[in-house]
Parts: structure tokens; C-alpha cells; sequence
């Protein structure tokens, strides 16, 4: 008789967003490109969206590498602990007022 286990992993993911692209826009395109696996062209392009996110649903070392390569290359980028299924975050400008 074989015995099934299901791991459950309650390690919350993390999104990896890019802030500012800062003076050195092709280190930084280089860097998104690093980080993504996208094409020169539509790594450019995500770039000049700032600020985005570049990943999402990275465990987070992962995250805080992809944030280090993007500020080695200049960037200003962070990693963000995302929401947990079900859980919905009202939106920055919808959040109650802080005393």
C-alpha cells in the first residue's frame, strides 16, 4: 500500500517591483532582462513603465536577488510581500485615513 503525502507551504510569495530606473537606463535594461528572461525590446519597454512589477510569485530570496541585480545596475526596486489568496488589499488611494 503506498502512502501519499500533500505539502503545504505556507511561505508567502513576494513581487518583485521596479521603482525608478535612475541615469543608467541600460544597465537597467539589462539587469530587467537578467531578472525576466524577456528580450532587450520588451525589457526596454517594461522599464520605461516605472513603477511596475517585473515578477511576481517569488519565494523570497529570490525576490531580494532579483532586487539586488536591479540596484547593482542603478535601479531603486524593492520586493513586496504579495497578498494572500482570498485576502484583498483596498488600493493606496482607497485606504482609511491614519490618525
Amino acid at each position: 500500500m503506498a502512502e501519499y503525502f500533500m505539502l503545504v507551504c505556507d511561505e508567502p510569495s513576494y513581487a518583485v517591483v521596479l521603482l525608478d530606473c535612475g541615469a543608467r537606463e541600460t544597465d537597467v535594461v539589462r539587469a530587467v532582462r537578467e531578472v525576466t528572461g524577456l528580450s532587450l525590446w520588451h525589457s526596454k519597454v517594461l522599464m520605461r513603465r516605472a513603477p511596475v512589477v517585473v515578477l511576481e510569485e517569488r519565494p523570497q530570496d529570490l525576490a531580494d536577488d532579483a532586487v539586488a541585480v536591479l540596484r547593482r545596475a542603478g535601479a531603486r526596486a524593492e520586493a513586496r510581500r504579495e497578498p494572500e489568496p482570498g485576502h484583498h488589499a483596498a488600493p493606496a488611494h482607497e485606504k482609511a485615513p491614519t490618525r
